[in-house]
């Protein structure tokens, strides 16, 4: 800078700081030899904090307004520089504008899946990522924790630290939430706010405020996709003749012999096998048990029988048509003419009906 610039320098009285890029979070208003006149006018505009530093030290800091910089706006400075009432010549100290307003659409992500153990799926490995957005919250820790004596600090020289952070805590809080998959994908906002909470302290401690994170997707590995689109076709499905019988006529339809159709007779076919297989057969009726059936003998049970021992009572008179019966599976006592098993002993031993008798003829 030429002695003009220093000239003029000393003469300009209006200290202010307008951006046109959306990326400067802190700029240092830049004064040769760091001098600025006495009673010079200092303009902080809304989204805006301005930092005097006397030495190295943080003096001043002021928000939003219009300064006349004198003694009475700037205490601690005048403290440090030891001014009289009376004092009118340029004092030296930097001037930060700090950017308070919200630096959006910042983008975070995993480079590597994250392992969780899911109740659904078992071990499952998920990718994740979205955007967040934060502000400068306090000049003056953000100035002595992060940004140092750097004239132009911008949002690139700090989103690699904090995109690592959220990935870092997401990675952590997601672990150990026990949270579902599915429930994941269906509440992206409840997850977004959970982290946003339990990251936010992290961040205030270098004089930021994380605003918000956005989860915009989470995905898993290719194979357990796969798994659920099976599931969640095999779901749609629902009745399996109606979907063969739709893919047969949208085949027909179409003519000839394509995929679709061949894999639904595949299934039709398959499906008419095992009916087949299961079905009993109609010539063979099922057995019934012969032994363990209990009979009524002078209001006492008796047994158990064998359907032998029971023809054999039969026979002999002890058990008749009336007699009740029971066996395990039967919900009560029935008489022996009623069961199917019985009747076949008792139509053996009644007799016919006696034939009505024959006229005699007189023979000639």
């Amino acid at each position: 800078m030429g002695l003009w610039d220093k000239l003029m320098g000393e003469f300009v009285d209006v200290i202010e700081w307008t951006d046109d890029s959306s990326d400067t979070m802190v700029y240092r208003f830049e004064r040769h030899g760091n001098e600025i006149k006495y009673g010079a006018k200092l303009t902080v505009r809304e989204s805006q904090t301005a930092i005097f530093v006397n030495e190295g030290e943080v003096a001043d800091v002021l928000g939003p307004g219009l300064y006349v910089l004198e003694t009475k706006n700037l205490p601690v400075l005048s403290t440090l520089q030891h001014w009289d009432h009376g004092f009118q010549s340029p004092f030296k100290a930097e001037v930060y504008f700090f950017n308070t307003k919200q630096f959006t659409n910042l983008k975070w992500g995993t480079r590597n899946p994250v392992m969780i153990r899911d109740s659904e799926f078992g071990g499952v490995r998920l990718r994740a990522f979205g955007t967040y957005s934060m502000r400068i919250d306090d000049a003056r820790k953000f100035m002595q924790e992060i940004m140092g004596t750097d004239g132009h600090f911008t949002v690139d020289e700090i989103s690699d630290q904090l995109r690592n952070l959220i990935v870092t805590r997401f990675s952590s809080i997601v672990a150990s939430a026990n949270i579902p998959v599915l429930d994941m994908a269906a509440n992206y906002d409840q997850l977004s706010q959970f982290v946003t909470q339990k990251i936010a302290p992290e961040y205030a401690a270098y004089g930021l405020k994380l605003t918000s994170i956005l989860v915009e997707n989470i995905s898993l590995p290719t194979e357990v996709e796969e798994a659920l689109d099976k599931r969640t076709s095999m779901g749609m499905i629902g009745n399996l003749d109606k979907y063969l019988q739709y893919q047969t006529a949208q085949g027909i339809g179409a003519g000839g012999s394509n995929s679709a159709l061949d894999m639904g007779m595949g299934f039709a076919v398959a499906n008419k096998m095992a009916e087949v297989l299961n079905k009993p057969s109609a010539a063979t009726p099922p057995p019934i048990p012969d032994t363990s059936w209990h009979v009524v003998v002078g209001q006492e049970a008796k047994g158990p029988f064998t359907l032998q021992q029971l023809q054999q009572m039969v026979q002999n008179g002890q058990l008749e048509a009336g007699t009740m019966v029971w066996q395990a599976g039967m919900a009560n006592w029935q008489a022996a003419g009623e069961i199917t098993a019985f009747q076949g002993m008792f139509q053996t031993l009644t007799p016919p009906p006696i034939p009505p008798a024959v006229p005699s003829r007189d023979v000639e």
